[in-house]
């Protein structure tokens, strides 16, 4: 994930994450169509045609990436206006200073509740 967000500056990347019991084991790289280092967006066709592949490998989405490469990790407000998966955690990967920092929440409404996450 952080590998995908390096390779796509000075764009966001952006991808999803499957696996079971809120552990991600799969990584889905998506495209960002907008090519923007300021928003991204996934096309729904590739959106659709992964979590049916997921669905084939027993596993679930379990969270949502992209990255921020030059703004801290925190979501912005259409960040959360336009997280439409409240089931997923949302991962930002900040690529702002010389070490990424991730951020990890749970958008639900208006609001984005801070998770914790474990890397490994």
């Amino acid at each position: 994930m952080i590998r995908h967000c390096m390779e796509e500056r000075p764009f966001e990347a952006c991808g999803l994450l499957s696996g079971r019991n809120g552990c991600a084991e799969t990584i889905w790289r998506m495209e960002n169509i907008e090519k923007s280092p300021v928003a991204f967006s996934m096309d729904s066709r590739h959106i659709q045609k992964a979590l049916q592949k997921m669905a084939l490998k027993g596993e679930a989405l379990v969270g949502i990436y992209h990255s921020h490469p030059t703004a801290p990790p925190l979501p912005s407000p259409e960040d959360i206006a336009y997280a439409y998966y409240p089931e997923a955690a949302y991962l930002i990967v900040s690529l702002a200073s010389k070490q990424p920092n991730i951020g990890c929440y749970r958008i639900v409404g208006s609001r984005a509740l801070p998770l914790r996450v474990e890397l490994r």
